[in-house]
């Protein structure tokens, strides 16, 4: 790791272990080494530090506490995992436990003055920012064709978001021909206290792959958190977005692993 990647993992470990910002149903609070929440999509638990402090029969029973709270509210959990963490076990032990590891990703960060960079979207496709509901279901749809499953609890989650309209950006990218259509959006949110920003979404429907609207919507971003004050972004990627990002100035710094449990009665 060089000097660079070991001082971005300090500051992700220092700002980007946290709960984000509340949500408007949900709960947040703490167990021990963990910070939880609660009552919204579904459950999530991090640990604010890279070592839990706890081994063997205490960390078993730190996540048979997790898995029973939630058992007891009929509602899924999702335990984010770094692949610098302390215990190295503790993915094992999740998994004996009953949670599901899905699959990795890296974490990559990088310099938003680096990223701002100029680049246009394909000439038949407009990028805009958008804060109408209606706006948010297009998305929602968008992400259910490109996911093949039910996303359309994601247009609440932007529609209310999108309300704190100085730490939240929604864009999308959409073509007119052969008629209106969302064929990508991406969003951005602001880390509280830091000088972070996470950027998600970037999906793109497989017809409008591979023609530069990734990399068209990651520099909207960008210079849209340079007048914001944001000087790091974020982006937690699959293998697809990775080799893009790099390319585009990100560095790889961890990865990062959830591990859901789900009720049996959900």
């Amino acid at each position: 790791m060089t000097e660079l990647t070991t001082a971005l993992l300090a500051a992700y470990d220092e700002h980007m272990r946290g709960l984000g910002a509340r949500g408007e149903d949900e709960t947040h609070d703490s167990d021990g080494p963990l910070l939880r929440k609660y009552g919204g999509f579904r459950g999530f638990v991090t640990s604010p530090r890279p070592d839990l402090g706890l081994r063997g029969p205490e960390l078993d029973e730190l996540i048979t506490r997790q898995r029973e709270f939630f058992a007891a509210r009929g509602e899924s959990v999702e335990w984010k995992t770094r692949g610098h963490d302390l215990p190295a076990d503790l993915p094992d032990r999740l998994a004996a436990a009953g949670f599901v590891g899905e699959d990795p990703e890296t974490v990559l960060i990088g310099l938003a003055a680096e990223l701002a960079t100029p680049t246009p979207a394909p000439e038949d496709i407009t990028i805009r920012r958008v804060t109408d509901p209606a706006d948010m279901r297009r998305i929602a749809a968008m992400e259910t064709e490109v996911w093949d499953e039910d996303w359309s609890w994601l247009a609440d989650d932007l529609t209310t978001r999108a309300d704190h309209a100085e730490d939240f950006l929604v864009l999308v990218a959409e073509t007119d021909d052969p008629r209106p259509q969302v064929v990508s959006a991406a969003w951005l949110t602001r880390t509280p206290g830091s000088e972070f920003g996470g950027l998600w979404g970037g999906s793109t429907l497989a017809a409008w792959r591979g023609r530069g609207i990734y990399r068209a919507l990651v520099a909207h971003r960008a210079r849209w958190a340079l007048d914001h004050g944001i000087r790091y972004l974020q982006v937690d990627a699959s293998p697809d977005s990775t080799p893009i990002l790099r390319r585009l100035g990100m560095h790889a710094v961890t990865t990062t692993t959830p591990y859901v449990w789900t009720p049996p009665t959900a």
